[in-house]
């Protein structure tokens, strides 16, 4: 097979009565239609205010996508930060989010000073996304009294093996304002919620979850030390439950944003990241490809070279692999671009 890229353009900020379209989210259903996430903010590109949930489908594996739908739309409150998955064994599709109200910013929220609080909610679609249930409110079994900000993904949640259902989060704590990443998880299919583990230090948040050949879950990291603008990473022997000691990725340099992270299915300890691979500024969208559970990245290749943020990765029903994410040549977050390409592409920019 010829080595191939193409890339299409997904949202426009400004078209269809949107300000601008942030933070991606992929998924691959079981019948193979491809789901792509986003949040539209109505007003303008700030993390809070009028935010809905959007969905497009595609059902040739991305080369052509339907009119955007409404998932989560409260009035000019703020639902946001996606992160979708999929249960095999049901083929029900499940999307974690939170909300907090319209008027009330993250700085407010985390010094407590907000009229209302971020809470964490999810929905679910039985018709290969088609249509989505009301939301409902999970924050009392994912969520300890004394965080205040609270974070789902963004991005895509994994099933392990074992079949438990695991959405990578963020969290801060009250009173320390302390950062820390961690995982919440399903055992009975979705039908219930549940905290998992946080790591066992601080300056981390967003975060992206891969499960290796043996069972170990590799948590990746959004990281703000500054001693080293590098990924953070730590593992989990027991499904997330428990979190080892961080380190630094030392290849994997960030100028601290939002990362993507995936396994290929059938290759043994093979992942794929995405992340805007600079250390001053983001841009420079780049992926990487690791051959050993992400001991060592191969391979890589520059996507888009400009402005470029958060991205959302997934291998496509033709075991091509599709990328999501935040795109722009004149300024930050003109598109949400598609870029589909394959494994002999990324190794072609060895």
């Amino acid at each position: 097979m010829t080595a191939f890229c193409k890339q299409s353009v997904l949202w426009t900020s400004g078209n269809e009565d949107y300000h601008t379209y942030r933070i991606p989210a992929l998924i691959v259903t079981p019948a193979g239609t491809v789901l792509a996430f986003c949040e539209g903010r109505r007003n303008s590109s700030s993390d809070t205010g009028d935010i809905d949930m959007l969905v497009k489908r595609s059902t040739d594996g991305g080369r052509s996508w339907s009119n955007h739908e409404m998932v989560w739309d409260d009035g000019e409150n703020t639902c946001g930060n996606p992160c979708a998955v999929v249960d095999r064994e049901t083929g029900d599709i499940w999307l974690l989010m939170t909300h907090n109200l319209g008027t009330d910013r993250e700085a407010q929220i985390i010094d407590q000073t907000s009229e209302g609080a971020r809470t964490v909610w999810v929905v679910v679609s039985k018709d290969d996304g088609r249509s989505w249930s009301t939301p409902y409110e999970i924050t009392s079994t994912t969520k300890r009294p004394d965080w205040t900000w609270f974070a789902t993904g963004p991005g895509n949640g994994i099933q392990l093996a074992s079949g438990r259902l695991l959405i990578p989060c963020d969290h801060i704590e009250a009173d320390t304002n302390r950062y820390y990443s961690h995982v919440i998880y399903s055992d009975d299919h979705g039908q219930s919620w549940q905290l998992g583990g946080s790591t066992l230090k601080d300056f981390v948040n967003e975060c992206c979850i891969a499960e290796l050949e043996n069972g170990d879950v590799l948590l990746n990291m959004r990281n703000y030390a500054p001693e080293k603008r590098t990924r953070q990473i730590a593992m989990s022997t027991d499904g997330g439950l428990t979190w080892s000691e961080q380190w630094h990725d030392d290849v994997l340099i960030e100028p601290i944003c939002q990362a993507s992270l995936i396994s290929i299915p059938g290759a043994k300890n093979h992942l794929l990241f995405s992340n805007p691979a600079s250390r001053d500024s983001r841009t420079n969208m780049t992926i990487r490809h690791s051959t050993d559970g992400g001991r060592t990245w191969a391979f890589s290749r520059t996507l888009h070279p400009g402005f470029s943020e958060y991205s959302s990765l997934v291998v496509l029903p033709d075991h091509t692999i599709g990328c999501l994410y935040e795109y722009g040549k004149k300024k930050r977050n003109e598109h949400l671009m598609l870029t589909r390409f394959d494994i002999d592409w990324i190794k072609e920019g060895r």
